[in-house]
C-alpha cells in the first residue's frame, strides 16, 4: 500500500547525506506540508498519487545552502538520490522516471519546466509553502540564518530602487515570492497561491507603514 511506502519515504529523508547542509526552512516540517499540499492538489487535478507522493516526500532529500554556487544542481542531485533509493527498495520501476522528473523540475532555481501533470502538482505544492503566513515565517527564518539584514534602511520597501534579495530579506518577496501565483500550473494551486500572496501584501504594507513611522528625522 502507498501508505506503507510513505513511512519508508519519511524514514529515508530523516538521514541526510553528509555533503549537504539542510537549512531550517527545508526541514521535515516543510516536507510534510508539501506532501499535504501535493495530496490535496492531486485529488483536485486527478494526478497519479503513486508518482506525486514519492516525489513530494523525496523532493528535498538533497538540500544545498541557498548561497551555494551549486544551488541550481540540488534538485538534480535529489532526483538521482531518490531514484537510487526507489530502485533499491523495489518501488514500481515504470514510475521512477516520472518521479525523478517531478523532483528535478520542482526547483525554482533550476528553472526546468515540468512536462507532466504530476510534476506540475509537485512544483505547485512546493511553491505554495513559500507563500502566505508560513512563507513569511520561512523567509524571515532563512534570512536570519544567513545573517542578512531585514531591510534597506534608506528605503525599506523597494519603491524607487530595484529589489535585491542578496542584500536584504524583505526584497525576496519582490524578487521571487509575489511572482509565484502567476507561475502556478494548476487551477487550484493558482487560486490558493493568490490567496496566500494577498496576505503577504497586507503584511508588507503594514511593515512599510511601521518602518516609515519609526524613521528618525
Amino acid at each position: 500500500m502507498l501508505s506503507d511506502w510513505e513511512a519508508r519515504f519519511e524514514q529515508f529523508i530523516g538521514h541526510p547525506i553528509p555533503d549537504t547542509t539542510p537549512d531550517p526552512a527545508h526541514d521535515i516540517a516543510h516536507i510534510r506540508r508539501v506532501v499535504a499540499n501535493a495530496r490535496r492538489l492531486a485529488g483536485i487535478e486527478r494526478a497519479d498519487l503513486a508518482i506525486v507522493l514519492p516525489a513530494a516526500w523525496l523532493h528535498d532529500c538533497v538540500v544545498l545552502p541557498k548561497d551555494s554556487a551549486r544551488r541550481a544542481e540540488a534538485s538534480q542531485l535529489a532526483a538521482e538520490r531518490a531514484g537510487a533509493f526507489l530502485r533499491e527498495t523495489g518501488y514500481a520501476p515504470d514510475l521512477i522516471p516520472a518521479i525523478e522528473h517531478a523532483i528535478v523540475t520542482h526547483s525554482f532555481s533550476a528553472g526546468i519546466p515540468p512536462r507532466t501533470l504530476e510534476a506540475k502538482v509537485v512544483q505547485d505544492a512546493d511553491r505554495l509553502d513559500a507563500l502566505g503566513a508560513i512563507g513569511i515565517a520561512r523567509t524571515l527564518l532563512l534570512g536570519g540564518t544567513m545573517g542578512k539584514p531585514l531591510y534597506d534602511t534608506d528605503e525599506p520597501l523597494p519603491v524607487t530602487r530595484e529589489p535585491d534579495d542578496r542584500r536584504n530579506v524583505i526584497d525576496h518577496f519582490y524578487v521571487k515570492l509575489l511572482k509565484l501565483p502567476d507561475m502556478m500550473h494548476t487551477t487550484a494551486g493558482r487560486r490558493e497561491g493568490e490567496r496566500r500572496a494577498r496576505l503577504m501584501r497586507v503584511y508588507l504594507e503594514e511593515l512599510g507603514r511601521e518602518l516609515t513611522e519609526s524613521q528618525l528625522p
